[in-house]
């Protein structure tokens, strides 16, 4: 099956206002920004996403961010972003803060058709106990709260209920792929790519080397292509744009 779509434009033409979507990356590494810049494009609005970070200012997820488009996050880490951090605090968005770890296994344990599993992470804090602040009220008011969580004691330890996660789309970045869907990440992206990938009910990977079927060994394979619906093969300039948070530089 050939899955290969002639632009990041139409892959991601049909994803509708108040769409979910699970987003690799980790910082600015193996973010899928061709696809994210053209989400912006397309307008889609009220998203909720699933990523570990929300990109920076002008970046990433941050591009989706500045224009408006997104509704609530749950991630992990809200640093490098002053429009994220002005949002939530204003009450515009509705952040769902989990532990990394926990995200990444949240992520996995939904595309893996496990509704939900028990870990010791968050045991005798706010993400257990609830109450870790969703939504700001206009006026700095908690408007919406986290709930707690079931506990168990497994062993003789306690451990905390999380739910896996499922999202309507997915976008990601691979290093290489084939028109089959099969992906293999590089490095620092293979982040949270594979996970958000598998956590997709429609997956759509921008892909830096398109590669014929067969040009993959199957050992090398990363994310089979089971789990992606859509490809869309990077120009070399596009390939070649990453760039990182902070650049240090010192005479």
């Amino acid at each position: 099956m050939n899955k290969v779509r002639p632009s990041a434009a139409e892959a991601v033409a049909d994803i509708p206002d108040g769409a979910s979507l699970a987003v690799g990356g980790f910082g600015l590494s193996g973010v899928p920004d061709v696809l994210i810049r053209a989400l912006h494009d397309q307008g889609a609005g009220g998203l909720e996403v699933v990523s570990n970070n929300c990109g920076v200012d002008g970046r990433g997820l941050g591009v989706l961010l500045a224009a408006g488009r997104i509704a609530r996050v749950t991630g992990s880490y809200v640093g490098e972003n002053k429009e994220f951090a002005r949002q939530y605090l204003s009450g515009e968005l509705e952040v769902e803060l989990t532990p990394q770890g926990t995200l990444a296994e949240r992520l996995r344990a939904g595309g893996a058709g496990i509704p939900a599993f028990y870990t010791p992470a968050g045991v005798g804090t706010q993400v257990a106990r609830g109450g870790l602040p969703w939504r700001y009220a206009a006026d700095g008011s908690v408007a919406v709260a986290s709930p707690p969580k079931e506990t168990r004691d497994f062993a003789g330890r306690p451990h905390v209920l999380e739910h896996g996660i499922t999202t309507d789309y997915a976008l990601v970045r691979a290093w290489r792929g084939d028109r089959h869907g099969n992906l293999v990440f590089r490095r620092a992206a293979a982040n949270f790519n594979p996970l958000a990938a598998m956590a997709g009910r429609i997956t759509i990977a921008e892909v830096e080397e398109l590669v014929e079927p067969g040009g993959l060994r199957p050992d090398e394979v990363h994310l089979p292509g089971i789990y992606v619906q859509r490809v869309v093969e990077l120009s070399p300039a596009e390939a070649a744009d990453k760039q990182i948070e902070k650049r240090t530089v010192r005479s």
